[in-house]
């Protein structure tokens, strides 16, 4: 009984912290027109800090060509962009390695 209970409360655990993961969370985003709050929840590794940086290097420097463009941006690196190939869009477009 103690161990069918264990077990019961270790699979609900297991299960909210899935629900609340980021991964299962984040939704296509085009990083040529979200705001820095879309880029954070939708971009895994990418915080408001960052999120504020990809905006401030857009507007800077003009729109995006491709998610690899992101590597242009300070305390971004291939990881972000690698873990994230279904999620970052350009233009209408997801990444293409």
């Amino acid at each position: 009984m103690i161990l069918s209970t264990i077990n019961t409360l270790a699979t609900l655990v297991l299960t909210g912290v899935l629900l609340a993961s980021p991964v299962l969370r984040a939704e296509p985003v085009d990083i040529n027109i979200a705001d820095a709050q879309s880029l954070s929840e939708n971009i895994i590794g990418v915080g408001p800090v960052l999120a504020k940086a990809i905006v401030a290097y857009r507007l800077e420097n003009g729109p995006f060509t491709s998610a690899e463009d992101l590597l242009a941006v300070h305390g971004i690196g291939q990881k972000i962009v690698l873990e994230n190939t279904d999620t970052l869009v350009v233009d209408g477009k997801t990444f293409e390695n």
